[in-house]
């Protein structure tokens, strides 16, 4: 079968433009099945960036937009174990109230900040200014890239939920610009400011205000996680408000459950892709085998072998589907390095910079794209093999 290559080889030649058109749609499905495969091991990469194993959430049982007493703060940092917890607030600040909230932003507790977030790498100057000032904030790099704003900007949020508007000087990022330098790419859209300048607004507006939304606490050892999350849910089992305490990463991927339905469509739709290219490219071979019908029968007449002709016409097919295919994943590994040089100048491009076409992806690609030759050239390779040369003669002459 080896020594008829060239003749296959030959015969993928004689209509160079459809061979072109078919090797060129295979070659865009694989590279696009091939991306789109990366893309539940991006999500988990993106997860596990923006996690740390040993920072729980501790939120209201009935959900995250329920809040909790303030007072529940201090008893979960009196746990032993816990290094240190924050509150944070959903404050729902819009810069247009018409457009809705653009970037989550929340009321923190300033001090303790770098306790709870010491992997954030937050650069110390930019941290000691916002403890100072009563009306800074911290923005994600991701947000400020966003908005064109910049530390120093003087920022107005119009509260969606408060009755207020409150004015913010943008005193460093987050991450901050050590963990930028270090090649980071985990780029925070959040926006952080003091939850006592919340507090003093509503104040003023004649509301006390003595609640947050949910808590963040670091432990001291990953191995003491569970059971301290098991004491914190204990501690408020049967209060006003019961909680439940959960890893970062699984409090992420319970908030970003919306993208993992997203995921599975897309996944979807790449299957749909490759059923489209299959039927593409199946239809294309059907064509070629008709054209060529006098020159299969007079090779059957002069003796070539039913095995044979169909070996040489499934191998068009295999080779032309294979060769695009793997110029698909070599697409397909270019454009994920493209993403990600791209992300190290440009930090907005976010999530994109994570798609990393791994080994495995390229085996699934090469592996596919034999299988589309495969199914493409085997019925119309064995109907041609299989036909009677009598007949075909008849038809033909």
């Amino acid at each position: 079968m080896i020594r008829f290559l060239p003749l296959v080889a030959r015969n993928l030649g004689r209509n160079k433009l459809r061979s072109l058109l078919t090797g060129g749609a295979i070659l865009l499905a694989i590279a696009l099945v091939c991306v789109l495969r990366t893309m539940p091991a991006a999500f988990d990469a993106i997860l596990s960036r923006l996690s740390n194993n040993t920072r729980i959430s501790i939120h209201h049982s009935a959900g995250i937009v329920y809040s909790m007493p303030y007072a529940y703060l201090n008893k979960v940092r009196s746990i032993p174990g816990v290094v240190d917890a924050v509150s944070w607030t959903w404050f729902g600040g819009a810069i247009d109230p018409d457009e809705g909230v653009t970037f989550p932003n929340f009321a923190v507790d300033p001090d303790h900040i770098t306790t709870v977030y010491e992997d954030y790498g937050l650069d110390p100057a930019e941290i000691a200014d916002f403890q100072r000032s009563r009306t800074g904030a911290l923005v994600g790099h991701r947000a400020m890239v966003d908005n064109g704003w910049k530390i120093g900007d003087v920022v107005t949020l119009k509260s969606t939920i408060y009755p207020v508007d409150l004015e913010f000087r943008i005193a460093g990022t987050i991450p901050g610009e050590a963990m930028r330098k270090s090649g980071e790419q985990a780029s925070l859209p959040v926006f952080w400011f003091h939850r006592e300048y919340l507090v003093e607004a509503l104040r003023a507006q004649g509301v006390e205000f003595d609640q947050l939304g949910n808590i963040w606490a670091r432990i001291d050892d990953p191995a003491k996680v569970t059971a301290v999350m098991q004491q914190v849910d204990e501690m408020f089992r049967n209060s006003e408000a019961e909680t439940v305490s959960e890893t970062e990463k699984s409090f992420f991927t319970s908030f970003f459950s919306q993208v993992q339905g997203l995921l599975v469509v897309i996944q979807a739709v790449a299957l749909l892709v490759t059923l489209c290219i299959v039927f593409i490219a199946a239809n294309t071979a059907s064509m070629t085998v008709r054209e060529r019908m006098r020159e299969i029968a007079v090779l059957r007449a002069i003796g070539f072998g039913r095995n044979l002709l169909f070996g040489t016409l499934l191998a068009e097919a295999a080779l032309l589907s294979t060769a695009a295919g793997s110029l698909g994943v070599l697409a397909s590994l270019g454009l994920a390095r493209w993403l990600a040089s791209m992300g190290t100048a440009n930090p907005a491009m976010g999530p994109l910079t994570a798609f990393v076409v791994t080994n495995a992806v390229v085996v699934q690609g090469l592996f596919l794209s034999l299988v589309i030759g495969i199914l493409t050239g085997a019925i119309p390779a064995f109907g041609a093999s299989r036909r009677s040369v009598a007949l075909t003669l008849r038809e033909i002459f």
